[in-house]
């Protein structure tokens, strides 16, 4: 078993499914104590924190908005109560409300906006409060690891999707201003891109086998992203082995951002 994060603490936003599901499977294998965050579905929660406990990990189910102020000191609060300290935070928690641009409603804009690019900024903002506040722990060599999981649509244009795209590309330079910033602090900052991942959130691009071949024709790589490819990606972040890597943008996308739509020259 990897114990590359053995007695670390860790938060994991939106880890009620998909990739932030799959990053706290993988952090409890690593030896992590996980705060699994949810915002609505705490039943699906719960189901990962029994999954996490049947492979012998620790974790608890904690529910909180993380656009919200309130709730995400609320979170923290739990995560201290629970385990004393918090090592790691991912910033994973992320929506979608698509419609094409002239269509869009405010309150759509806003509610992508809000959970997608501020909740990253409440998120963020409490892990270096605590990091600062707790000290040196002896479990990592950073004084803490913060994750903002973003999109390749932090770089790749995404027509009718203009407000997620937008909130993506947004978290890409807070977490590399904000890596700046800390780093000095032994802080370190990273993120992941991911391409496309069978989750939920996406499922209309997978579910059907032609559906599939349609977006395999952009993955040079030949199959879809699984949430373990991010969730191994996010462990390796996470831990020691990686103490150099600071204010970097792991790409997990099979070759996306390879354009292969121009390997035949266009």
């Amino acid at each position: 078993m990897n114990s590359s994060l053995q007695g670390q603490t860790a938060i994991v936003t939106g880890a009620s499914s998909g990739i932030g599901a799959g990053i706290a499977k993988a952090f409890a294998a690593a030896g992590a104590s996980v705060v699994v965050n949810y915002h609505a579905n705490a039943a699906s929660a719960e189901q990962i924190v029994a999954d996490i406990a049947a492979q012998g990990g620790n974790a608890i189910a904690v529910g909180a908005d993380t656009g919200n102020e309130a709730q995400v000191e609320q979170l923290f609060d739990a995560a201290l109560a629970a385990f004393g300290g918090v090592d790691v935070v991912v910033a994973n928690a992320g929506i979608q409300r698509d419609a094409a641009f002239d269509q869009m409603s405010l309150a759509d804009w806003q509610a992508v906006i809000n959970t997608n690019l501020t909740g990253q900024f409440l998120i963020a903002r409490a892990a270096v409060r605590q990091f600062k506040a707790q000290g040196q722990r002896p479990v990592s060599k950073a004084l803490g690891k913060i994750i903002c999981v973003s999109s390749v649509h932090d770089v790749i244009p995404w027509a009718g999707h203009v407000n997620y795209a937008a909130s993506k590309g947004g978290v890409m330079m807070l977490m590399k201003s904000l890596a700046q910033e800390v780093a000095p602090l032994r802080i370190r900052v990273n993120g992941i891109s991911p391409g496309a991942i069978r989750t939920p959130i996406n499922k209309d691009a997978w579910s059907t086998p032609e559906a599939l071949e349609k977006l395999l024709e952009l993955i040079p790589y030949g199959r879809i992203g699984e949430v373990e490819d991010i969730g191994k990606a996010a462990v390796w972040l996470a831990s020691d082995d990686s103490d150099y890597v600071v204010g970097t943008s792991l790409v997990v996308d099979g070759g996306v951002l390879l354009y292969p739509e121009f390997a035949d020259n266009g």
